[in-house]
């Protein structure tokens, strides 16, 4: 159907690649440990757009020049480091929210609460997303597998497959974003440990840069 061979071993794969701890797993919980919940699920989100926007790239065969072009492969790649290692540092400069918040009055402390911008932290999970080359590439290794050659229209087949692929994504990420979420809710009431969180994910983000931009293609 749609030039889908063994869609259930496809969805069944899926699950366990979601599984599979990664960049976008760290940069989920890091996220959900930092800032809670509602973070957490922007971030899901963001990072489930990023798998959308590599599933139309696959599907318009955009992503074949990364592997033809080592040029093009090595420029995405230091984007999303480099975009990763500001997000680091941007954390490890940051103060925490209750520590603005301490002291002020009600409504202000209300304020302050709200000063997290969670569309900045869904871009920051799109852009997360789409710029690691790997994504793109594992897509044009993975996806063809389950795709009959003969078929006309394999556009449409990359289409399904990546909406499978990121829905299932979507239920394992939002459920790590909840249980990370719950798990440090506690820590993030103290202001020195919400501190100490925040700069602890800087450390995770500049490292993940880091690792992205020794990978090779």
């Amino acid at each position: 159907m749609f030039g889908i061979e063994n869609y259930l071993g496809f969805v069944l794969a899926a699950i366990l690649l979601n599984l599979t701890p990664g960049t976008d797993t760290m940069y989920i919980i890091t996220r959900s440990v930092s800032h809670g919940s509602a973070a957490g699920f922007y971030s899901v989100l963001g990072i489930i757009s990023g798998i959308l926007v590599h599933t139309v790239f696959a599907a318009l065969g955009l992503s074949i020049i990364l592997i033809n072009s080592p040029l093009a492969f090595t420029i995405v790649k230091y984007i999303g480091a480099s975009y990763l290692c500001y997000l680091g540092v941007k954390m490890l400069t940051q103060k925490s929210d209750s520590v603005i918040a301490k002291g002020l009055p009600t409504n202000d402390k209300a304020a302050s609460a709200k000063r997290l911008n969670y569309g900045k932290i869904y871009k920051q999970g799109v852009l997360t997303n789409t710029f690691n080359p790997k994504v793109a590439l594992f897509f044009l290794a993975f996806f063809p597998q389950f795709i009959d050659p003969s078929y006309a229209h394999s556009a449409l087949s990359f289409l399904i497959l990546g909406l499978s692929f990121a829905l299932t994504g979507f239920v394992w990420c939002s459920c790590l974003a909840l249980l990370a979420s719950k798990f440090s809710a506690n820590l993030r009431k103290n202001p020195a440990i919400e501190v100490l969180l925040n700069k602890i994910s800087g450390v995770v983000f500049i490292g993940l840069g880091v690792k992205l931009l020794t990978e090779k293609g």
